[in-house]
């Protein structure tokens, strides 16, 4: 993986470290060093939280609070993949400029499904091989309050914990890459019986587009989720057709997990994914990009809420969900 070109930015000096806190103060402990020695030091520093904790840190932190950006956290927390993007994006541009990314950022977890939950607590885990060589500093603070699955998760995905103004090294800690095979491990519920299926025989994309763009618009997904859609699938189809084996089969459905629904799309082969992979989990660095590097599997995360991949000795499985309109308005996270 390509690393930042900022030499002034030394790659050790990357942190990626969780603050537990039970109380408001436990929080403040933590928080209020953390920014402000991000202030004297010239970072370019961002707090991502709600209104309220805005307010309290604003109060706290005085004349400093002006060298502080805040972000909404529901807006920043909106798609597990955009964000990593963004944030790397920030993280890199930062280092060009000899300068540190250092942000605050308390991840929303009310109201997501458990797929939700899942997908950004591996975005957790890699992120500890994307940002590797920005130098940036990242702190997560996860309140006592929390379901014990998302606490236990967070001690699993960040190298070190902050207790105070001491950061200790966390013995839970897991290896990145192990820890997206752990989430990987169970297998993909079986599609529905009634699920449509199609058996791929031949490279006609053309077809297979004008297939999945009629079933696709039967259904309450939105014009430009189609279009999204017809893109990710034509990756992963292609990737089958070169990389697979056959039989090469893809199925479509709708389904409501947790009341959540979602358009379902699946692309199954007979053949196995090599190790090391990645599974379009990190983003292309933009020197990558300038030498004609493809996206991938990684535009394919953009495109659609979630992507869930399982490969084995019984062949290969993409699964592409993209999120339907429903009454509630936090479904739509993509």
């Amino acid at each position: 993986m390509t690393t930042s070109p900022a030499a002034a930015v030394n790659d050790s000096s990357f942190t990626h470290r969780v603050l537990p806190y039970d109380g408001m103060d436990q929080l403040l402990d933590g928080a209020l060093p953390f920014l402000r020695d991000g202030v004297d030091a010239g970072d370019r520093v961002l707090a991502v939280c709600g209104t309220a904790r805005e307010t309290l840190l604003r109060d706290e932190l005085g004349p400093a609070a002006a060298g502080v950006e805040f972000a909404d956290a529901s807006a920043w927390y909106a798609h597990p993949s955009r964000t990593l993007a963004d944030c790397l994006s920030d993280a890199d541009e930062a280092a060009w400029r000899g300068r540190r990314l250092r942000v605050l950022g308390d991840p929303v977890w009310a109201s997501r499904s458990p797929l939700e939950v899942a997908e950004w607590q591996r975005v957790e885990a890699v992120l500890n091989v994307a940002f590797r060589g920005t130098g940036a500093a990242l702190l997560c603070p996860y309140a006592a309050t929390l379901p014990a699955g998302v606490v236990a998760a967070a001690r699993k995905t960040h190298p070190e914990t902050l207790r105070g103004a001491r950061a200790l090294a966390n013995p839970g800690f897991v290896d990145p890459w192990a820890y997206c095979e752990q989430c990987d491990s169970e297998p993909l519920p079986a599609p529905p019986p009634g699920a449509d299926t199609f058996k791929i025989d031949r490279p006609d994309l053309f077809w297979l587009r004008a297939y999945v763009s009629e079933y696709a618009r039967a259904t309450p997904l939105p014009e430009d989720g189609v279009q999204r859609l017809l893109v990710a699938v034509t990756e992963v189809v292609t990737n089958a057709l070169r990389h697979g084996e056959p039989p090469i089969v893809l199925r479509m459905w709708t389904d409501a997990p947790d009341g959540q629904p979602a358009f379902v799309c699946e692309v199954s082969d007979g053949g196995r994914w090599p190790p090391g992979s990645g599974y379009g989990l990190i983003p292309p660095r933009p020197l990558a990009a300038k030498s004609g590097g493809r996206f991938g599997l990684w535009a394919v995360r953009l495109l659609c809420s979630v992507v869930q991949i399982r490969t084995g000795d019984h062949g290969s499985v993409v699964r592409l969900r993209l999120a339907l309109p429903s009454s509630r308005p936090d479904v739509d996270r993509a």
